[in-house]
């Protein structure tokens, strides 16, 4: 489909390859360079109209439906809001339908909360003749790593339904505090949501909340350095929000660089050490093809920050 007008009255008639996808996502990709508050402005006002009536946003469009967008009357964004074409991502694997990208930390993965634009922004200011991009999940900001990107509606359906079905293989690296003994540890504890005084999310481990299972594994461990220091891989087998983070520091071994949860005196001193960000990876996904079933493993290597940070601990270790 070409891109909307903004300047006029738009309609649509809705094709197949968008039935069931919401209507904010679908005007967000249609409405290039609109922000989402705005979006959400007219959605609330009830401008939008599916087949003649008010639609919200969590409202899933079908095929054939008729979907009447207003003008959108926002002022022409100047060349320095204007999303940039995507750079320092690397593509980890592609198809006709699927794209891994190797996420950098820093990036968010989609505008909004005070970020213009974010990785899926960036990404489709650089192929402005894909017809669909859509996150199939989601990275903390400050998490590098595996990141897919679904190019087709029935690829993003079919793994939406896989991480449901807990289908995905999600391991991650992550560098602790602390003497770590397990070569294994299955850790399965309720996590609950909640806000802070100040507007931020929080989660933390609570009996009334949501089951929560990962399973570490031991790769590494430096029990004699001070502090002592553990490289683990993190395996999810449920994707609750901060779910690493918040079991690792409830179990007393906070995670490296955690801003939100972790030892923020600690922090400071890695940073002074050259470990400036958390040191959370998302190392790799094992899943079927989501049209062919044919079974892939993504992997995206540590980046040069979190090694070269590895290889330091090795050096002070041999060095003391």
């Amino acid at each position: 489909m070409n891109e909307l007008r903004k300047d006029a009255v738009n309609l649509v008639t809705v094709g197949e390859e968008s039935a069931g996808q919401r209507v904010d996502n679908y005007l967000a990709r249609t409405l290039k360079g609109v922000p989402k508050s705005h979006i959400y402005r007219i959605l609330r006002s009830g401008e939008v109209r599916i087949n003649g009536g008010r639609a919200g946003p969590d409202v899933k469009l079908a095929s054939g439906d008729k979907l009447r967008i207003p003008p959108i009357r926002i002022a022409e964004p100047t060349a320095r809001t204007k999303a940039r074409p995507l750079a320092g991502t690397p593509v980890l694997y592609e198809d006709d339908v699927l794209v891994a990208l190797d996420k950098p930390a820093g990036l968010a993965v989609h505008g909004g909360s005070g970020i213009a634009h974010g990785l899926i922004e960036q990404l489709r200011a650089a192929r402005p003749d894909a017809r669909f991009l859509e996150l199939v999940h989601r990275l903390d900001r400050e998490t590098s790593g595996v990141l897919l990107v679904a190019k087709k509606r029935a690829a993003l359906t079919a793994l939406h339904s896989a991480w449901r079905a807990g289908d995905v293989d999600k391991r991650y690296q992550v560098l602790v505090r602390g003497r770590w003994r397990d070569a294994m540890r299955k850790v399965s504890l309720s996590v609950h949501k909640f806000v802070t005084r100040d507007g931020e999310r929080r989660v933390k481990v609570d009996d009334d909340g949501q089951v929560a299972l990962t399973i570490f594994r031991r790769i590494e461990v430096w029990p004699r350095r001070v502090p002592p220091l553990a490289l683990l891989e993190a395996e999810l087998r449920t994707g609750r929000t901060h779910q690493i983070r918040v079991h690792l520091t409830h179990l007393g071994f906070p995670l490296a660089g955690d801003d939100k949860y972790g030892d923020f005196a600690w922090n400071r001193e890695l940073a002074k050490a050259g470990l400036k960000r958390m040191f959370l990876h998302a190392a790799a996904l094992s899943l079927a093809h989501p049209l062919t079933g044919e079974a892939l493993v993504i992997r995206s290597p540590l980046p040069a920050d979190l090694s070269n940070y590895l290889q330091s601990i090795g050096a002070d270790v041999a060095n003391a």
